[in-house]
């Protein structure tokens, strides 16, 4: 009866404790309930489109949490083509995007009529060169065949740096908007190919050497290390026009999400993110 009766009370005991504890809980939980509840009512989401490669992942594996901190969850939306993010950016269907560079974006908005904004440089990807059916620029065979981009703002620049490797010659005036037009001297009588630039990788085999854009490059699984020439990555131009962006339209241009992503991506943190990752490939443009 003893034990019985301890026991019995030691129940009555442990009950009156838990109810304690559970009407304290109560009271808790309500409270924390209503902080969940606010600060789920404070989350906000900003949808960015952007290249699958470096772009998409930098935002999904870097961004994203960070911003999850803040109260802000990032939604990406994946894009293969250089058309349709701007215009999904305009029409409202992405807040931003983050795909392109500043010449591009110049040339975007020139050509269609639109008034899309740079709210901040984040990086930029140095093009190369890549070996196809060749593999020595400066025994180049008479005759090769050379892919570039065929968008107005890359295929100057690809061409650009061709010349600087001793392929071809621009004229004086050709600038960053050259296009193979503009050749005064093309001593191995090189074929100029002009592809859409996400084809590129893929055509690599056919042709002698392609100037590839770093993205591309990188979702084929191409290394810079392995071009046969690469852009300057300490060029003033590569810096001032092709550096990679976050855009948006003018109504959210001061919008405090975007800004919390571009502050993200301007620390020194990101810096060693992009160079454990990317190597050389990927490199901050601030």
């Amino acid at each position: 009866m003893t034990n019985f009766s301890l026991s019995r009370r030691s129940f009555l005991s442990g009950a009156a404790g838990l109810v304690a504890a559970g009407a304290l809980a109560a009271c808790s939980n309500g409270g924390d309930g209503a902080a969940t509840g606010s600060a789920a009512a404070e989350t906000q989401t900003l949808t960015v489109a952007a290249s699958p490669s470096p772009h998409a992942e930098i935002l999904n594996d870097f961004a994203a949490p960070l911003l999850e901190e803040q109260g802000i969850t990032l939604e990406v939306k994946e894009y293969t083509d250089y058309i349709l993010p701007n215009q999904d950016t305009s029409s409202g269907e992405v807040d931003a995007n983050y795909f392109q560079h500043i010449n591009y974006l110049n040339n975007y908005n020139e050509e269609n009529g639109t008034d899309l904004v740079n709210v901040g440089k984040i990086h930029f990807e140095p093009m190369g060169i890549f070996a196809g059916k060749s593999s020595d620029l400066s025994t180049i065979p008479d005759g090769a065949t050379i892919s570039v981009p065929n968008d107005a703002t890359n295929e100057g620049r690809a061409l650009l740096l061709l010349q600087e490797n001793g392929v071809i010659t621009l004229s004086e005036d050709a600038g960053i908007t050259a296009t193979k037009n503009d050749i005064v001297e093309n001593p191995h009588n090189i074929e100029i190919l002009e592809q859409e630039a996400a084809m590129l990788p893929s055509t690599l085999a056919d042709v002698d050497f392609s100037v590839i854009n770093g993205n591309y490059a990188i979702d084929a699984g191409l290394s810079l290390a392995d071009a046969v020439a690469q852009e300057s990555a300490d060029s003033d131009v590569i810096k001032n026009e092709y550096a990679n962006v976050i855009v948006t339209t003018p109504e959210l241009e001061d919008d405090e999400r975007i800004a919390a992503l571009v502050e993200v991506l301007q620390t020194d943190d990101f810096k060693a993110y992009l160079k454990e990752t990317f190597g050389d490939a990927v490199q901050a443009a601030f």
